[in-house]
């Protein structure tokens, strides 16, 4: 009997320091989302106040009664950057710069990063290390502009894609992830079979690698669609001039009655804060729509390609 009841107090202690545990896990749940609702807010409301204002009237905008819900509703803006034909011209050239800037840095990104991931190539790391270098030194602005002067790539359409398309930190991301995912048995085996290097990588290694290149090309999409100081450095052709770099000039040119990018075909009905509302909103939603669709990829690619090293 007193062993039965000595067993019943364990019972109840037990469970007590269950529920102990249950309400201290339901606590700091509760604390991480409260911190991740916080930090998700930060981000999200400030896209939410630019898109209310790029459809608001210009008096309330003005007048700074417009936060997150838009007042007298207005696509006077829209309008007038439609009506841009430069800035809508600017909006294709930079699709294409970006699309043919993230293909060929894929292939530079996929070429030094499965061989540099592969045992058998000897000095490896060597060469690793090489290739990193550049992720912390640089020659800085001058010499570079210099450099590209030499190589007469000044106001080209090469100066935009060209220089950027080698990426240490993408390389050691997609290099870590073959590394960690691809192991050298299966490629034994291919060899085994009679499969050559590059047989290997585009039926093997690359079908196997669909998160991390989502992810790589992710990055690469993203910070040329992003980029325009080289657009502000090396380029002064208007044909040249991606529509990042027209929003730069609108943004700089807030406080006068006109913005300098626009031409004289928009008839400038909206305040230059309207527009540039409109603009980010103009800019921002390719990368927008775009997203959902390699998220599942980009989480994991990220994920595994960066915790083992």
């Amino acid at each position: 009997m007193a062993k039965r009841n000595k067993d019943v107090a364990l019972d109840a202690e037990s469970s007590r320091d269950g529920n102990r545990a249950i309400v201290k896990f339901r606590i700091s749940d509760l604390l991480m989302m409260v911190f991740i609702t916080i930090l998700s807010l930060t981000c999200i409301l400030p896209f939410i106040h630019i898109a209310a204002k790029s459809i608001s009237s210009n008096n309330k905008v003005v007048a700074k009664l417009v936060y997150f819900l838009p007042k007298e509703i207005t696509l006077d803006a829209y309008k007038s950057i439609f009506a841009d034909a430069g800035l809508t011209r600017s909006m294709g050239f930079s699709v294409l710069v970006t699309l043919a800037f993230t293909a060929l840095g894929m292939f530079v990104c996929i070429c030094g990063a499965y061989p540099l991931s592969r045992v058998r190539l000897r000095g490896r790391k060597w060469l690793t290390f090489l290739l990193m270098v550049p992720m912390y030194f640089g020659a800085g602005l001058i010499p570079t502009y210099l450099l590209y002067s030499s190589y007469k790539m000044l106001d080209t359409v090469h100066v935009l894609i060209l220089p950027l398309v080698y990426s240490a930190y993408n390389l050691l991301i997609m290099r870590t992830f073959f590394m960690s995912s691809i192991p050298d048995s299966l490629e034994e085996s291919a060899f085994l079979d009679g499969a050559s290097n590059i047989q290997i990588l585009l039926k093997i290694v690359l079908p196997l690698s669909k998160p991390i290149l989502a992810t790589i090309s992710l990055f690469y999409a993203v910070g040329r669609w992003n980029s325009y100081s080289d657009n502000m450095y090396f380029i002064r052709s208007e044909n040249l001039k991606m529509v990042q770099y027209k929003l730069y000039q609108m943004v700089a040119s807030a406080a006068e009655a006109q913005t300098a990018s626009m031409s004289d075909a928009a008839a400038v009905t909206s305040t230059p804060e309207v527009l540039q509302a409109a603009s980010v909103m103009f800019i921002t939603i390719p990368i927008i729509l775009i997203y959902p669709f390699l998220q599942k990829y980009f989480v994991k690619g990220t994920m595994v390609g960066a915790v083992k090293g």
